[in-house]
């Protein structure tokens, strides 16, 4: 098996990888995976992918990430994940797909008009 590359987005991050063979390394933008994600609930949701193949300790991952915040990361790199995982066993497509990881997630911040204090919220109506 050849070095596989992929890309995730979400929201504003983008993360690009390169999974090969291997025992299970995790590696983000040079960093160790758990230091990189320190919360446990941003490890499950990237490692999703993973999990549900039973393929932890299979792969090799290196990532670079850019941009957003940690859960629009977390989240990204699930998505290239799982976009990896079915270029290298095309069986794996089915499945990811059914628990809706093969999906980029489409919300993005909306933006703030003129006018007005935020997005939606509007200033103070004085009518006198």
């Amino acid at each position: 098996m050849d070095v596989i590359t992929t890309i995730g987005r979400r929201k504003t991050s983008v993360a690009r990888i390169h999974m090969k063979a291997g025992t299970g390394k995790i590696s983000v933008n040079n960093k160790d995976f758990q230091t990189y994600f320190p919360i446990l609930t941003h490890q499950n949701l990237a490692l999703q992918p993973l999990k549900l193949l039973q393929a932890e300790t299979s792969y090799d991952i290196n990532a670079n990430i850019d941009g957003g915040g940690i859960t629009g990361q977390a989240d990204a790199l699930k998505l290239a994940i799982a976009r990896a995982l079915t270029e290298i066993n095309a069986e794996n497509k089915s499945v990811l797909k059914t628990h809706q990881l093969l999906t980029r997630d489409p919300r993005m911040v909306e933006r703030k008009k003129f006018g007005q204090k935020k997005a939606r919220k509007r200033f103070q109506f004085s009518k006198r």
